[in-house]
């Protein structure tokens, strides 16, 4: 069996290669395709490195915050693998294509501290054009000067979708500048009442053809009365009017999520998985 060879770093002369793998995966890839279209391949500059596989970018890699596999046949998925034990664990999650993300972590699984939580079934969803129900009028980009208004809601979605309270190690400092960040680039949204945020959700990434959105929540005293829906509706309308399409992914136990995406015309394109540590 030929076997690809040892996974490599890339740099801006492979940029044309690289752009070439993520516009053919365009949903699946945005994440990445949306940081390598504005800082191009200078890790400093990009915040984590593409690791690359074959002579034709058989395997692509991105290495980061997130570990986030691109392509590759099981060859390929050893070498990042390799290449990921040797530096050892810098993410705090392994995500992407379920059939990338789970073999690659079968290799990690081993060499790595145990995983907190492993989602293997997140359906990959996406829509093209205009949603199908109306959107809410009433969620709006937030203004820089709501952020404190803001920030609560983002942080009890992150603690009631990941498990852990974001402002854990730094008081929350980290995690405000990440929030302030998508505040300042108009890709936050919510729905305020009486000064109050009732549902939010984020542009998370933003390439030149995709819109990824996470981050959707509604005040638990809200919930069930159509507000995720149409302020998702609402997000998905400003993506169309972008010219992007609406991307997100959602955890396969969700069923009210998912009927909820399915009703605004969202459909599944793939499945993510995500290893949480």
């Amino acid at each position: 069996m030929l076997r690809v060879a040892g996974a490599r770093l890339l740099d801006d002369r492979d940029r044309a290669g690289v752009c070439a793998v993520l516009e053919s995966d365009p949903v699946a890839a945005c994440m990445v395709a949306a940081r390598v279209e504005v800082a191009g391949l200078d890790p400093w500059r990009l915040g984590g490195e593409l690791w690359g596989a074959g002579s034709r970018f058989d395997g692509l890699c991105f290495s980061g915050a997130n570990l986030v596999p691109l392509r590759g046949e099981r060859s390929a998925l050893r070498s990042f693998a390799d290449r990921a034990r040797r530096y050892g664990r810098t993410c705090s999650s392994v995500v992407g294509r379920a059939e990338l993300v789970m073999p690659l972590w079968d290799d990690l699984a081993a060499h790595w501290a145990p995983a907190r939580e492993v989602r293997a079934d997140q359906p990959l969803m996406a829509l093209a054009g205009l949603p199908t129900v109306a959107a809410d009028p009433l969620v709006r980009p937030v203004r820089p000067d709501e952020l404190d208004r803001y920030l609560p809601a983002a942080i009890a979605m992150f603690t009631e979708e990941v498990g852990i309270d974001p402002r854990i190690g730094d008081g929350g400092v980290g995690y405000r500048s990440r929030v302030a960040e998508l505040v300042a680039a108009g890709r936050a949204f919510a729905r305020f009442e009486g000064g109050e945020v009732v549902f939010k959700a984020e542009i998370g990434a933003l390439s030149r053809q995709v819109g990824q959105i996470q981050g959707v929540w509604v005040h638990p005293s809200r919930r069930g009365q159509g507000l995720g829906t149409a302020g998702t509706a609402a997000v998905a309308e400003r993506l169309a009017a972008l010219g992007r399409v609406s991307s997100l992914y959602v955890n396969g136990f969700n069923h009210v999520a998912r009927s909820a995406y399915t009703r605004i015309g969202f459909t599944q394109v793939g499945s993510f998985a995500t290893i949480l540590f």
